[in-house]
This record gives structure tokens, sequence and C-alpha cells, in this order.
């Protein structure tokens, strides 16, 4: 018999209300895993309500910082004592590495600890007025009940990234989570629940983005959207919560440029470029998918870079030497083919892949490809296309590099290959993007502040900075003098 999961929805395991469910597919064996509820608006607004029943109760509100900060370490705990089920659940799910997925597991319990540790330490500050009878100073509250939208390619990674800082603050949430990958993150709200976070604290509706998704977006008890998805999905966010006068925090797409010197170490290089782009199967917003190779240097890394993906292991994603797994959703991977079609159509070769694989799996596999003779203005280098394809260009100069990398709509992150300290400074500060890498390439923490530039988002996520995406700011006057009032016609100050 088919498993079947139900939202969770004010501590309790919830139904759907028109009773709907959806099937989720093993990627690599296209076997059916589980079937999920199918979220309606009504679910939407049963689990805003009880996400905003716990914000208002007596037992969330008056849980000190502190406090706030033990639940959130516990969670990490649990996480911890269950990273085995977690990384085969969304392995299965997803289709990552297991290999990957239990190295995520490690570290995904630190964003829990981390902001756990910030919970107590978000703190306002004495602003000097013109009077020693008047105290001014501010303090940061939390904001209310928030909605978090996370997508199919890292499901418990970019949940805690937004639900981790948002519960330290003090908010209650309502996750919507892809309808590729809900098993895990039914899963986080089971160990939050057995953290001791209140009922209602951690809420999950699953279902369809255009229906759960749009549902959610649009309920009026929601003080603020953290969306990772789509630039087109978050634009329609943005232009949502900005009628409404909320807040939104949006992690949005990339064609990210990953830059190669002719003084370089080109065998690190080359293995830098691999990992931008074809660990995960290439199903990240950080993709370095635009490659730069100095012309010295050029030749010498596309064949270091198309030997290591001819040699790249493809396979089922349990297995210990599989480096490649497959595509997440069959939607996805007709979208792979049709882009590198579309690249051979613009004028661009096929160095190496751009097809099926030949594996004994029937699930949705696509060779790493390695395009050349592509030039920055083709739709398959400024489209992301959100698959194992990168395309690989020449340049000849810094300025000439600079001009290329930042010629595109995207500016999430960058690359630079070089020895020169004071060019890899350079270059850090001219590129437009949020996260810039110098010699290494797809790094991150929960204490290190991610933005997206121009069309890859707005607002921070992780570290201390993300800790004010999920409160308000108050300034509260206060005057001690018991004398007669001044002028009231008189601006006071």
């Amino acid at each position: 018999m088919t498993l079947r999961l139900d939202h969770f929805i004010g501590g309790e395991h919830s139904a759907p209300a028109d009773g709907g469910y959806l099937t989720s597919t093993n990627p690599a064996t296209l076997e059916t895993l589980y079937e999920f509820a199918r979220g309606t608006a009504a679910d939407v607004d049963r689990a805003v309500d009880a996400a905003a029943q716990a914000f208002s109760s007596r037992i969330w509100r008056r849980m000190t910082p502190t406090q706030r900060g033990h639940l959130l370490r516990r969670f990490g705990d649990l996480i911890t004592e269950n990273a085995d089920e977690l990384a085969r659940l969304e392995s299965q799910d997803n289709g990552k590495l297991l290999r990957e997925m239990v190295g995520q597991l490690a570290g995904l319990p630190e964003y829990l600890y981390y902001f756990g540790g910030l919970a107590d330490k978000v703190q306002g500050s004495q602003i000097p007025t013109n009077s020693p009878e008047v105290i001014n100073f501010t303090q940061r509250e939390a904001l209310g009940v928030v909605g978090l939208i996370t997508p199919w390619n890292s499901p418990m990674t970019l949940t805690l990234s937004k639900l981790a800082p948002a519960l330290a603050a003090g908010n209650t949430a309502v996750i919507k989570p892809s309808e590729y990958t809900s098993r895990t993150i039914l899963r986080l709200a089971e160990l939050a629940d057995e953290a001791g976070f209140p009922a209602g604290v951690v809420n999950v509706v699953t279902g369809l983005g255009a229906e759960a998704g749009q549902a959610l977006v649009d309920n009026p008890k929601l003080a603020k959207i953290s969306f990772t998805g789509s630039t087109r999905t978050g634009a329609a966010i943005a232009s949502a919560t900005a009628g409404r006068f909320i807040g939104s925090t949006l992690e949005l797409g990339g064609k990210s440029p990953n830059i190669v010197f002719d003084d370089a170490d080109v065998s690190n290089a080359a293995m830098g470029v691999i990992a931008g782009i074809f660990a995960a199967a290439g199903q990240t917003c950080i993709a370095g998918s635009r490659v730069f190779a100095q012309r010295g240097i050029y030749d010498e890394l596309l064949e270091k870079v198309t030997a290591r993906a001819a040699s790249i292991v493809i396979g089922d994603p349990m297995a210990p030497e599989t480096e490649l797994g497959p595509l997440a959703f069959e939607a996805q991977l007709g979208k792979v083919k049709e882009y590198v079609d579309l690249g051979v159509s613009e004028g661009g070769r096929i160095a190496y892949g751009g097809d099926r694989p030949d594996v004994d799996l029937p699930g949705y596999f696509f060779q790493p490809t390695v395009l050349t003779d592509t030039t920055n203005d083709m739709r398959v280098v400024q489209e992301e296309i959100f698959g194992p394809v990168a395309a690989v260009m020449p340049f000849d100069t810094e300025e000439e590099v600079l001009e290329l990398a930042n010629d595109t709509d995207y500016g999430l992150a960058a690359g630079v290959w070089t020895q020169n300290l004071a060019r890899s400074m350079r270059m850090s500060q001219q590129l437009e993007a949020g996260t810039i890498w110098i010699n290494m390439y797809r790094a991150m923490s929960p204490m290190s502040p991610r933005q997206g530039f121009k069309n890859s988002g707005v607002g921070i996520e992780h570290g201390i900075e993300s800790m004010h995406e999920y409160t308000r700011l108050k300034s509260i006057w206060i005057n001690t003098d018991e004398g007669p009032v001044a002028d009231p016609f008189v601006l006071g100050r």
C-alpha cells in the first residue's frame, strides 16, 4: 500500500479539506514513493490561522529569546539523530546523491545552532536626543506569521535557512514545499514538534504552487513571504506583497560566471568548473554555467573539463560510486534537452554530452554537457537552464571578461581563478554578484550572508543580517520631564 502523507497543521497531521492527493515519484527509478495532500486555500487558511493563534498565544509570546534558542538547538540535535533517514528520503525524492545528502545533513544542524545562538542577541540601541529628559531607543520585534515557499533542489537546506531565523526572531511559520519534494519538509515539522515548539508554530501545507502556494501568497494574515525559486514567480510574489505592504525575501535565478585567468592553477580551476556546474546535476541557483577561460589556457582548461565530464559516473544516486544522479522530474529533463538543442541551433557545438546517458535505470538522467563556440548573447548562455550544461568561452583581457560576466540579468554568484591577489580584489569589487568565490566554488555557511543582485532577488539569507529580515524596527520615545508641556505647535526632538 502506498504511503499517504497529510499536511502538518497546529501540531497534528491533517487531511486535505477536499480529500485530494498527489503522487511523488523517484526520479531515478520512476517508482511511486508516496501520496501527499493536495492543498487548497481552505488548508492554507487553517494553517495560517493555527500559526496566528500560536503567535498570539501566551506560551509563545512569553517564551524568552534564550528559551527559543534552546528549542532551536534541540531541533538541530534531532536532525543529527535522524540524519541517515533524512538523507535517504531526500535522495529518493529529488535524485540528489546520497553521499552529498550525508554531507549536507552533517552541516544542516549548524543552521539551527547558529540562529539558536542569535535568538537572544537581537538588540536595539539608544539614540541621542537634544534633551536630557527625553529618552529614545529602538527595539526589534517579530513580524507575526511568515510564509515560506521552498524549492525542490535542496529542500531541507533552503527551508531551514528561512525557518531558523524566522523562529529565532519569534515568528511562526507556514511552509509550502515544492510538490516534488514534500517528504523531508513534513519530517522536519515532526521533528520541530518533538523538539518542543508549541503547536502551530511550524506548519506545512503541501500541494501545487498554483494552488496552495498562490493561496499562501494571497492570505491577508501573513506578515511576510520568503521564497526561493524562479525569477518569474518571484516577480509575481513581489508584486502581490508590495500591494499589501508586507515584506518579501526572494532568492531567485542565476547565470553565474566562473572565470579562469591564465595564471591560475588550471587543474584546480577545472575541478572548480566541474563542481560549479555538474555537482547536484547543475540543479542549483549558484551553478557556474558560464565559464570564461583566458585564451592562453582555454584549450587546456576545455580539455581537462571535458575529460573529467566524460569520466563522471552516472547512475543510482543511492550508490556510493555515483557522481551524477538524475534530474528531479520529467519536465526538467525536457527543459535541459531543449536548451542544449537551442544552443546548437544558435551556433554552439557540443564538446561532450548533450543527450541521455547509457544507464540501467529508467529515470530522468542527462549527460554532463559542455558547449563551445557560444557567445554571451545566445539564449543558452543568458537564460537559466538549471541542469548540467556549461558554456565555455574564451576571453583576452580582464576588462573584457568583466564586461561579459556582468552582461546578464542575474547577479547571484561568481567565481574567479587567479594567483594575482590584486586582480582577485579588483574582480571581487567589480563583479555584479552577491557572492564571489576566489580559487574555489560552491561554498556556503549559515554565518555568511547571501544576497542576489539584479534579477537574482531581494533581501538577505544567512548570517546575522538575515535576522533583520524577520523583524520590524520600533522607535520608542519617553519624556521623563514632569514639568509643563512645551509649546504644542513646535515639533519635539
